[in-house]
């Protein structure tokens, strides 16, 4: 691949993705080449929205392969629900795109390893979207982490909530389409989780005990959830994630030495403060440089360029262990997808 325009494709046109394309038309060296969603209308508004003066138009299709047969496509950003990630992004592997693909990735983790697999056999770039990892106020985060500033780790706090209108078959408690808070809002908690231990231990260490308390929808999908993982010696880290429930959203990360606060919606954060056992609070703010979008959509390019096919900041194995981890809390928390029985884990 070569440094010219990288042209990316974007699958589902919702609210996300008008925050992708706008990084997109932002940043240097790339552009919106088209878009695919199932209705031809909303596709064209879509394409109608971000197409530039002095460019070609960004091109409108509903049928994916069409798309992918599209040889000046060098990426795809995959935003549709979660139920309907793993077609898609296993056939632009298979022709040879780049992809980024909104988090959740899929809905469990054999779905991962089989699209992991064919990235491998097809010499694909694969990232999960979890552009939280990218974010400068993270950067940061884990440089505080590395120099030692909290002393040993004890602990980490941190609740993902929103109340939503029930609908049975929106995105948000529809089981064909991977409804529920952990895989809408709750793989945050988990990342984060996985990024402190990662910094601030140089390793996730394994589980020692796992405890969930579940509200489930009407439809069977976790409305809300108590989490606390336990990697013992006293190290646990516990969350909320909820749909049907109002929080402040914040993540801290306690230490002996002090605490650090990621106040407010933790998971796009521009700010961090440091609450020290003793001596003066520090409070710093680390905003984006465009939409919070930017960083991830710059390692997806630079890694596809290079012929690598994962990234180091979201590596495949990653991903991999996040859908471990919300396997096992949907299985203590009784939630099952469709997608479940036809991907069973290997025995």
């Amino acid at each position: 691949m070569s440094d010219s325009t990288f042209q990316w494709a974007v699958i589902g046109p919702g609210a996300i993705a008008h925050r992708f394309a706008d990084a997109v038309a932002r940043l240097d060296g790339c552009r919106l080449h088209a878009v695919c969603g199932r209705d031809a209308h909303r596709a064209q508004q879509f394409a109608d929205r971000w197409s530039a003066a002095g460019e070609p138009a960004v091109l409108a299709h509903t049928d994916p392969a069409v798309l992918l047969a599209d040889p000046a496509i060098d990426g795809v950003y995959v935003a549709t629900p979660h139920g309907q990630h793993y077609e898609p992004v296993l056939a632009a592997l298979r022709a040879g795109k780049a992809v980024l693909c909104e988090k959740s990735l899929v809905p469990n983790q054999e779905m991962g390893r089989r699209l992991v697999e064919a990235a491998r056999t097809h010499r694909s770039f694969l990232m999960e979207a979890v552009w939280t990892r990218f974010l400068p106020a993270y950067q940061e985060l884990a440089a505080w982490l590395r120099d030692g500033r909290l002393g040993a780790l004890h602990g980490l706090q941190s609740s993902f909530c929103f109340p939503a209108p029930y609908d049975p078959d929106s995105r948000i408690f529809s089981p064909a389409l991977a409804g529920g808070a952990l895989l809408d809002v709750g793989i945050y908690n988990l990342t984060a989780t996985r990024w402190v231990l990662q910094h601030a231990l140089g390793k996730v260490p394994p589980l020692v005990d796992l405890q969930v308390r579940a509200k489930l929808a009407p439809t069977g999908v976790d409305a809300r959830l108590a989490v606390a993982l336990d990697f013992g010696d006293g190290l646990v880290s516990q969350f909320h994630c909820a749909v049907d429930t109002f929080a402040p959203n914040t993540m801290q990360v306690l230490g002996a030495a002090g605490a650090i606060v990621l106040p407010e919606t933790f998971w796009e954060a521009t700010r961090l403060q440091w609450l020290p056992a003793r001596g003066t609070a520090e409070t710093i703010e680390r905003p984006f440089e465009i939409n919070g979008f930017e960083n991830e959509i710059r390692e997806a390019m630079r890694c596809a360029r290079a012929g690598e096919i994962e990234s180091p900041v979201v590596p495949h194995a990653e991903t991999l262990a996040v859908l471990g981890w919300m396997d096992r809390i949907r299985a203590l928390a009784g939630v099952r997808y469709p997608f479940d029985d036809d991907f069973p884990p290997p025995r």
